[in-house]
C-alpha cells in the first residue's frame, strides 16, 4: 500500500480483525456485481470506498427518473446513461484508483461464464428469478461464493451461498430452478427507499468479510427483514441433497 492508501483505509486499519493484511486482501480483490440499481448501488460505493480494488459491474439498464428515489449511486444529469457506467463514474469520483470495468449488459449465461471465474467473490443484485438462478449455477460451477439480495416493497432477504462449504447451500437449494415463482416488479408494488440500502449494506459487510477472512459468513442461513417492525428473521438453510444444481458438484 502506498501512503494514500495507508491513509484512506486508516480506519479499517485500525481493527485488529482486518489490519493491513487484510486491508491488502480487500486491495488485491474482484468483485462481480450482477446489478447496478436499488441494491448494486449501495453494495458498490461500500464495496469501492472500502477498497476492493477491481470491480466488474453489470446492468442492462440506463437510469431513469423514477431510479433517483432510491437508486443512491445515480445522479438527475444522468438520466439515460447507462446505470453500469453512472455508478462507475461515482466511484471514481471517491477513489481515482479504483479498477472498474463496467458493462451495459445482460447477465447472461454467455457472460456469466466469461466474469465468474475471474472474481473473487460475487454479488446478486438483480431482480428477476432467471438471472439469480444463472448467476447461482456459474457460481457452483466455479466455486466462488455467491452474496444474495432482494428487495421489494417494505421485505428484504440477503444470504450468502458457498458451496465450496460440503453442507452449504446453494440458491437452488432454497428457490428450486424451474418453480413457479410470482415476478413481482418495483413498478406494480414499489419498494420502501431506505430497504435497499440496508440489504445491499448488508451484501457488502458478507462480501467483505468473505474476501478479508473475518467473521462468521451468512452460509447456510437466510436473513428475512420486514422493515415496518424493522424485526430480522433468520432461517436456517441446510444443503438439499437433491438440489439439481449444487448435487452433483
Amino acid at each position: 500500500m502506498n501512503d494514500d492508501q495507508l491513509l484512506r483505509f486508516s480506519r479499517h486499519i485500525l481493527l485488529d480483525d482486518i489490519g493491513i493484511e487484510g486491508q491488502q486482501r480487500l486491495l488485491d480483490a474482484h468483485a462481480l456485481i450482477i446489478g447496478a440499481g436499488g441494491l448494486g448501488s449501495p453494495v458498490a460505493l461500500y464495496l469501492g470506498t472500502a477498497g476492493i480494488g477491481r470491480l466488474t459491474i453489470c446492468d442492462h439498464d440506463t437510469v431513469d427518473l423514477t431510479n433517483l428515489q432510491r437508486q443512491i449511486a445515480h445522479r438527475n444529469d444522468r438520466i439515460g446513461m447507462p446505470k453500469a457506467e453512472s455508478i462507475r463514474q461515482t466511484l471514481l469520483a471517491i477513489d481515482p484508483a479504483l479498477n472498474i470495468d463496467a458493462r451495459q449488459q445482460r447477465a447472461d449465461a454467455a457472460l456469466l461464464e466469461e466474469l465468474v471465474p475471474q472474481a473473487d467473490v460475487v454479488l446478486d443484485c438483480s431482480d428477476n428469478f432467471r438471472t439469480r438462478h444463472a448467476v447461482n449455477a456459474a457460481c457452483v460451477k466455479h466455486r466462488k461464493p455467491l452474496v444474495s439480495g432482494a428487495a421489494i416493497g417494505f421485505d428484504g432477504q440477503v444470504a450468502v451461498y458457498d458451496t465450496r462449504q460440503a453442507d452449504a447451500p446453494c440458491y437452488g437449494c432454497l428457490f428450486p430452478p424451474g418453480a413457479d415463482y410470482e415476478e413481482v416488479a418495483c413498478a406494480t408494488m414499489g419498494v420502501f427507499a431506505p430497504l435497499v440500502g440496508i440489504i445491499g449494506s448488508v451484501q457488502a459487510a458478507e462480501a467483505l468479510k468473505l474476501v478479508a477472512g473475518i467473521g462468521q459468513p451468512l452460509a447456510g442461513r437466510l436473513l428475512l427483514l420486514d422493515a415496518r417492525a424493522m424485526e430480522w428473521t433468520e432461517m436456517r438453510t441446510p444443503r438439499n441433497p437433491a438440489c439439481p444444481v449444487c448435487a452433483a458438484r
